[in-house]
């Protein structure tokens, strides 16, 4: 491994990892205050939601990673939105499923895993029960394996449609993309001309 190809490693798994840190912080912070006070149904819910958007980043991440980039420059030549900014996905592809899958994955897993135990707690307190214990632990149990097979299931089923239909995916994020950038005015992606000189240096 070249020692340029080493450090700038080496530069985005510390940046990537700062911001999991800081993420996570974040997504545990706003997950916890939306389940303080609320009823074990509605806590449930955002359990799932939380859920589902570990899947929806993971088919994501498997997205960019199996998508082509030639398509995408026939789209790009045609004028068609988000094509640039899927080009730039496509190029990026490791840097970007690193982000979605484990970053946002991850981060999921392990929130909805603590959501899970608040939502036992007060699933526990509706059932008056002399041994609270032995139900908080069987309703963990249930809650955890639903929330375990659900993610996984939903992963499995996301990484099918994302490797079939992964030009489809990325079209879509890059218009999202394009939207923060041309109507919101937030840049998250680095610009394709400059990619370009940057490789031709290299």
């Amino acid at each position: 491994m070249k020692k340029s190809l080493l450090k700038r490693s080496i530069k985005f798994s510390i940046g990537i990892a700062v911001i999991t840190a800081v993420l996570a912080a974040i997504f545990s912070v706003i997950s916890n205050a939306s389940l303080e006070g609320t009823s074990w149904y509605l806590g449930l819910l955002i359990v799932l939601f939380i859920v589902l958007i570990g899947v929806f980043f993971d088919m994501m991440g498997v997205a960019a990673a199996a998508a082509n980039e030639k398509p995408f420059h026939s789209m790009a030549s045609e004028k068609v939105t988000g094509a640039r900014e899927a080009i730039v996905i496509v190029r990026n592809a490791d840097r970007f499923a690193t982000f979605c899958n484990d970053v946002i994955g991850d981060i999921s897993g392990i929130i909805s895993g603590a959501a899970s135990t608040l939502v036992v707690i007060q699933l526990a307190a509706v059932f008056q029960s002399n041994d609270l214990t032995n139900l908080q632990f069987i309703l963990n149990i249930t809650l955890t394996s639903f929330v375990a097979a659900l993610t996984v299931g939903g992963k499995a089923i996301a990484k099918t449609y994302a490797i079939h239909r992964s030009t489809e995916i990325i079209l879509v994020v890059g218009k999202m993309f394009a939207f923060f950038d041309k109507k919101l005015h937030i840049k998250i992606l680095p610009d394709l001309k400059k990619k370009k000189r940057k490789e031709i240096k290299t």
